[in-house]
């Protein structure tokens, strides 16, 4: 089975060099859309099905400096491969506010992305935008989101859904690539929105706020391998939870799971479940590796920078869960959680429902429909923008037509963000 390498104790060594230095909701899917799209399902599936077997040659870079540089030279790379027309929607002002509506948890016949769509560029032009997310993005952190986009194709191919934009991914740049000044990489479908920001003037990536969710839990290749984008997650809130006292665990347990959806401006909750100040040593390095799934997808130096930053007040951060309390996936219906600081907020919720994406034998509800949000409460977008609130949908709970997971389409009435 090929899974999602966690992210681990090797940038939680980094991040302790800095240290000693001084350094230091979510529903949202949707079984129909009476939205048309540009391409069809199939050859968007067949696309980033292609697309995603093809995630071998990821980057060397170990330095922040490093993965903006090479970030820059690939997104320039696939902007020259762009007709003036392509290249005109594909770039923004850095501090446009679209880059915070642009994206959602929602299906993109419901939000409509930035920027092109990968469906509607060509091979080679294809080949060169998934060039600029292999610059980007760790080895670790590329096998899941290919392996994000493989499920969506898988969903699209072998799934009863009829919604049409699955496996439809978008790109977009906000301010030209540059290994100066400030700029941002925009990508994502639904299942997926990343939103890294670049400074090789302050020499910072961060990836807040960005959305990562797998549906299904496992899928098949053509080559028959099985595919499994969110182990290394599972893998790593388990080791956390299993570090845990019973009373640890069972304060855990008594906190509200707080979900901060895409598009929300949001409060974020605190004094709920567990502190991290009450945490021992080994505990609070386990629920670093967990957060680096989602702040640590680029080099090791950004990486364990963020998560210094993040280390600093863990003290005052809230973790909160519910739900299944052992990683079995063939019984339960999945967990969710929170954790909730003044640097970092992540939380993970299952999806009761498959929107209609059922495939025999194939769990796509519960542990095998997630969503999850990475937001930084101080410093989402690089502090560019500040997040405007969606107008209708955006990621709260609710049902969309159909039925399924959560969601209201454009000009519906928002739902209740009660789960």
């Amino acid at each position: 089975m090929t899974t999602s390498t966690p992210l681990r104790r090797r940038f939680l060594g980094g991040l302790s060099a800095l240290a000693l230095a001084g350094a230091v909701a979510l529903g949202g899917c949707a079984a129909d859309s009476t939205t048309s799209t540009t391409s069809s399902t199939s050859s968007t599936s067949s696309t980033v099905a292609g697309l995603a077997d093809a995630s071998a040659g990821t980057t060397d870079a170990t330095t922040t400096a490093e993965t903006i540089s090479d970030t820059a030279a690939a997104a320039e790379a696939f902007l020259a491969t762009l007709s003036e027309e392509q290249r005109e929607a594909v770039l923004y002002d850095y501090d446009d506010e679209t880059k915070t509506t642009s994206w959602s948890n929602f299906p993109v016949t419901f939000v409509e992305r930035a920027g092109v769509n990968l469906a509607d560029l060509t091979e080679e032009q294809q080949d060169a935008a998934m060039a600029v997310l292999e610059a980007l993005l760790s080895e670790e952190g590329y096998e899941t989101v290919t392996g994000i986009m493989g499920g969506d194709a898988y969903l699209a191919e072998n799934s009863s859904s009829t919604e049409d934009s699955l496996g439809q991914y978008y790109i977009a740049l906000f301010g030209d690539p540059s290994d100066t000044d400030a700029w941002e990489v925009q990508f994502g479908g639904h299942h997926l929105g990343i939103n890294a920001s670049l400074d090789g003037a302050s020499d910072a990536i961060t990836f807040a706020p960005t959305h990562l969710g797998v549906q299904p839990a496992v899928w098949t290749d053509d080559d028959g391998e099985e595919v499994q984008p969110f182990d290394g997650i599972y893998t790593d809130a388990f080791a956390f939870f299993d570090s845990l006292t019973e009373e640890q665990q069972a304060t855990l347990t008594s906190g509200e799971v707080s979900m901060c959806a895409p598009g929300d401006t949001c409060d974020f909750a605190t004094g709920s479940g567990l502190q991290g100040s009450d945490l021992t040593d080994e505990q609070r390095d386990l629920l670093l590796e967990l957060i680096a799934n989602w702040a640590g997808m680029a080099d090791e130096e950004t990486t364990a920078t963020t998560l210094a930053e993040i280390e600093a007040t863990l003290g005052d951060t809230w973790i909160s869960w519910s739900g299944e309390t052992t990683y079995d996936m063939t019984s339960g219906d999945g967990i969710n959680f929170s954790i909730s600081g003044p640097d970092v907020y992540v939380a993970l919720q299952a999806q009761q429902g498959s929107a209609g994406a059922d495939v025999d034998g194939v769990t796509t509800s519960g542990w095998g429909h997630v969503h999850s949000i990475y937001r930084d409460p101080s410093n989402d977008y690089a502090g560019s923008v500040e997040q405007q609130a969606g107008s209708g949908v955006g990621g709260g709970a609710g049902t969309p037509p159909g039925g399924g997971a959560g969601g209201t389409p454009p000009g519906g009435t928002p739902p209740s963000t009660e789960d």
